[in-house]
């Protein structure tokens, strides 16, 4: 935790992003860090847990990560709860919570308030078309014997 921590004060400090930071730690061994680099990248997603998130999976050339656990500097935030799940750690540890990233003003309450609300009237109004032609996609994938499940 010190090092995803002082990897956030070190990005603060540099100019670089924002004041988060994470690592992914497989058999006690760092195998990647990640840093919020956002406004460096023009990346929305380039959130500290993504970009670990990321660097783990090619240093492991898997997709998931199994056996390991996640050091982030703050609690994840919706997208990267997501993206955290879909990855598939045995555990995350997190220092600052989501309120004193809302106290920074970093807040993403709104986004679990958002969810709450049926497509069209949410601030960004989601409206949905071509259902059967966006099933095919998925019907391909059934019919496909050699698929990676995940």
């Amino acid at each position: 935790m010190q090092e995803a921590i002082r990897q956030a004060v070190e990005n603060v400090r540099s100019g670089r992003g924002g004041p988060f930071g994470a690592i992914v730690v497989k058999d006690g061994r760092i195998i990647a860090t990640g840093t919020n680099s956002v406004t460096a990248a023009n990346d929305p997603t380039a959130h500290a847990e993504v970009n670990a998130i990321r660097e783990a999976c090619r240093a492991l050339g898997a997709f998931q990560l199994t056996g390991c656990e996640i050091y982030t500097s703050c609690e994840p935030c919706p997208m990267c709860l997501g993206a955290i799940y879909w990855a598939r750690p045995d555990k995350v540890y997190f220092a600052a919570t989501a309120g004193d990233a809302a106290e920074a003003g970093f807040d993403d309450s709104f986004i679990y308030e958002e969810l709450k609300h049926v497509h069209g009237e949410r601030r960004i109004p989601f409206e949905p078309m071509m259902r059967d032609a966006g099933l095919e996609p998925f019907r391909e994938w059934a019919r496909k014997n050699d698929r990676i499940r995940y």
